[in-house]
């Protein structure tokens, strides 16, 4: 069985307990965060536990890279403390199980993993992605490659850690050195997660706006600035890998967009909040719908005229409420490719 690599010392030594004094969605002072870091440690009952909204923020937000995230999904698990209800749960776990029969597809490199987004997978096209192949080729064989991370805002670890090696295999049995991930979640599964529990990645994972980057880099005669005010949707995956976040930025500098200045950026940034609607936690719809507003609102007093998003379910749950407000809804992909005609 993988295990979490969680230094305990490093936890309870830590000064500031930015994991959880950080938290947008809590408010914790330093003393508490001290206390309820020491229970969830120890195995005891947190508040924090049953108030987490699931939006990996604290893994970004620890000095020590000591996945407090990952700690406390173990914890919800162990103790029964669900952030969803059962049958949610159960419906999720079944529709993200792979089915059928499983076979070695004909790739090569440079290659894309749609995991389970498969619908968009005819957004890969035209001159940002000549020459490669998309990993799978059809819906019924996303799911053999569907990087199952989702089931952290589930406090399913257990399911992950039984099901992620098998995806890791299924993609190794390709032969290929080098994996360009459509979905923040998937990166963050090779490189966050996979490592944090022990598993072997036996091929390098790239990051999508990394890619894009490169490859715009190489269309750089072909760029016509777009010349849009655009306000950047950070999801929750995102924060397993804070060192790629620059890309956003790079890339809008490359095809002539602005980045408006608003409060919840960066680090600062709120979640989409689609998930927490349907967590089990007392209030949870009414404070979705309040970190909406508020993320929303701030883009659109910031004079953003669209919303660019990375993550499917993001641009999916979030596009008709974006819309509402006045801002055009895009993935970075498709707005990439508009810059590149």
């Amino acid at each position: 069985m993988y295990e979490l690599k969680h230094d305990e010392t490093k936890c309870l030594a830590c000064q500031s307990c930015d994991c959880l004094t950080r938290c947008q969605y809590m408010d914790i002072d330093t003393d508490t965060a001290k206390t309820e870091i020491r229970k969830i440690i120890n195995g005891e009952d947190s508040f924090v536990l049953r108030q987490c909204a699931t939006c990996y923020a604290c893994e970004e937000y620890c000095p020590w890279g000591n996945h407090p995230f990952y700690l406390i999904v173990e914890r919800q698990e162990e103790m029964g403390i669900l952030p969803t209800p059962r049958p949610l749960i159960r419906q999720a776990l079944q529709m993200g199980m792979p089915q059928g029969e499983f076979r070695v597809a004909e790739v090569h490199e440079p290659a894309i993993s749609m995991c389970m987004f498969t619908a968009l997978a005819g957004s890969i096209q035209g001159k940002l992605y000549e020459g490669v192949s998309i990993l799978p080729s059809g819906t019924q064989e996303g799911m053999h490659f569907f990087c199952q991370l989702m089931y952290l805002h589930f406090a399913r670890t257990s399911v992950i850690k039984e099901r992620l090696p098998r995806i890791i295999d299924n993609i190794a049995r390709h032969d290929i050195k080098e994996l360009i991930c459509f979905h923040d979640e998937c990166y963050g599964a090779f490189a966050s997660y996979a490592p944090a529990y022990g598993m072997e990645v036996p091929f390098k994972p790239i990051h999508l706006f990394e890619y894009l980057y490169n490859r715009l880099q190489e269309l750089k005669d072909d760029i016509k600035p777009l010349n849009l005010k655009v306000a950047y949707q950070r999801p929750c995956s995102s924060r397993l890998s804070p060192d790629k976040l620059h890309f956003v930025d790079d890339i809008f500098n490359l095809i002539g967009v602005e980045s408006v200045e608003r409060e919840y950026v960066g680090e600062n940034a709120l979640c989409c909040a689609s998930l927490m609607r349907g967590q089990s936690r007392e209030g949870s719809r009414q404070n979705a719908a309040d970190v909406q507003r508020r993320n929303i609102g701030d883009m659109v007093q910031a004079g953003a005229q669209a919303c660019v998003f990375n993550c499917p379910y993001c641009f999916i749950s979030s596009t008709e409420r974006v819309a509402k407000n006045g801002l055009n809804p895009v993935l970075m992909g498709d707005l990439c490719r508009l810059a590149v005609g």
